[in-house]
């Protein structure tokens, strides 16, 4: 009976494995700049890009001044995995906030935010086609 129902699990596991696969697949291409592919065609273009950046930082905008705060900026965007920062990723959001705030006005203003997004998406997009995917990423973030 105990090799019976061995038997029956290791169908049951074989037979989902291909539906696991799909979905771990769904899953990554949900994660980094794929996110932000609104059409699916597995490339973010420039305006996708630009309309995700905007909405984040109208998330991270709680005050909806325009403007965002050192706090603010450390406030995860909704939709996140809500799991408190490392000690090392709070230590790195000081300098990240100061490199952002180019005027040096104690805020990030949307224009700042969206200089940076825009020299980050330059980065990644290494054959300069206007768009870019997971692998350009990868291979910008190696040089």
């Amino acid at each position: 009976m105990l090799k019976f129902i061995v038997t029956i699990i290791a169908l049951l596991v074989t037979a989902a494995a291909p539906a696991l696969a799909q979905s771990e697949a769904r899953s990554t291409a949900q994660r980094g700049v794929m996110r932000f592919d609104a059409n699916k065609d597995g490339f973010v273009d420039k305006a996708e890009w630009q309309s995700a950046q905007l909405s984040r930082f109208a998330q991270r905008d709680a005050d909806k001044d325009g403007k965002l705060s050192a706090d603010e900026m450390a406030r995860r965007p909704a939709g996140a995995t809500g799991v408190l920062p490392a000690d090392a990723q709070n230590t790195r959001r000081t300098p990240f906030f100061r490199r952002l705030d180019a005027d040096r006005d104690g805020f990030v203003s949307k224009t700042e935010y969206m200089a940076d997004a825009d020299r980050r998406f330059g980065r990644c997009d290494t054959n300069k086609d206007g768009r870019i995917n997971a692998e350009e990423c990868r291979q910008a973030l190696r040089r």
